[in-house]
């Protein structure tokens, strides 16, 4: 590509913060004005990247980072409790370049994760890393690490309380979708024409110690490639995993030739019909942006090629 065409292209970037049931009659005006607010600092520290020149890996790096860093989403500062009242956490990142990429789960220290899943990346030579192994790396790659208690937050703990109550109680497990739904990631595309995908969660509430989601697994909650897309996913991850996600949106449109929006929001209707909710993120190398959701809603933010930021929680939102 040349230098003239290179500047021809226009960044964009989107990112979501969870998705399941989100409903406006339960949520007070101060919550959305904190989650909408949330979003756009986010935004801002990605789009900030972009629009001075940086690339898609520092854009949706940072825009993580945000999230992670405000305990009103799960990850980072916000993540969840497992089952034995611990934190175990999990983060990705993707390059469309060559497809570099780095994962790292059940992790609990780094006070940002998905920089550990990206010191996996430039690091070492591997592409995931758990367990002992894993907490030894971070230990030693120059991350801020944080003691458990700063992970603890007293919304997350009462919400444990209550799902281990309600399991106590013997009544059905699909009570609250929502809990399975927590998720931060951004996907993006830079001036030079590449796009990346980072992704980072707690998990889900009152989860087995050891269970791991789509967020770190390549192919189901994170994936670039130039060629197709950068996708990020929030969702109920044991149904993302089952239908490879990323990799499917990436296959339909390399093999198939579908568009971005096409591929996307097929991909997620069929998740739905096998019983799985949720949603994603994506951008494509044209600069077309994709958010689609099978459930009530999704918070997301994201700037497309007009340069307008706009943030979204419920279903029918577009602003």
């Amino acid at each position: 590509m040349s230098a003239a065409e290179e500047h021809k292209i226009v960044p964009v970037i989107a990112l979501h913060a969870g998705a399941g049931t989100i409903r406006r009659d339960t949520m007070t005006p101060e919550q959305e004005t904190a989650y909408r607010a949330g979003l756009r600092d986010a935004l801002e520290a990605g789009r900030t990247v972009l629009l001075a020149g940086g690339n898609a890996m520092d854009a949706v790096t940072a825009a993580v980072v945000s999230m992670e860093d405000n305990p009103l989403f799960n990850a980072g500062r916000g993540s969840v409790f497992t089952s034995d009242r611990t934190h175990e956490m999990d983060a990705a990142v993707m390059s469309g370049v060559d497809r570099a990429c780095g994962a790292i789960t059940g992790i609990c220290g780094p006070r940002n994760p998905v920089l550990a899943a990206r010191a996996v990346m430039e690091k070492s030579e591997h592409v995931f890393l758990a367990g002992d192994g894993a907490r030894r790396f971070t230990e030693t790659s120059a991350l801020t690490m944080m003691p458990p208690t700063y992970f603890d937050t007293e919304s997350r703990l009462k919400a444990l309380e209550a799902e281990l109550a309600h399991r106590a109680s013997g009544a059905s497990d699909d009570h609250d979708e929502a809990r399975k739904h927590g998720t931060v990631g951004a996907a993006a595309l830079d001036v030079h024409g590449n796009v990346a995908a980072a992704t980072s969660t707690g998990g889900m509430t009152a989860k087995m110690p050891g269970r791991v989601g789509d967020s770190p697994v390549i192919g189901a909650g994170t994936w670039a490639d130039n060629r197709t897309c950068a996708i990020s996913a929030t969702g109920h991850g044991e149904y993302f995993i089952r239908f490879a996600v990323g990799h499917e949106v990436d296959a339909r449109m390399r093999l198939c030739h579908e568009s971005l929006a096409k591929a996307c929001a097929d991909v997620i209707k069929e998740v739905g019909e096998m019983g799985g909710s949720g949603g994603l993120v994506a951008v494509d190398a044209h600069g077309n942006v994709a958010l689609p959701l099978n459930c009530s809603g999704m918070y997301r933010a994201w700037m497309g090629r007009d340069g307008v930021v706009h943030t979204a929680i419920f279903h029918d939102d577009d602003e």
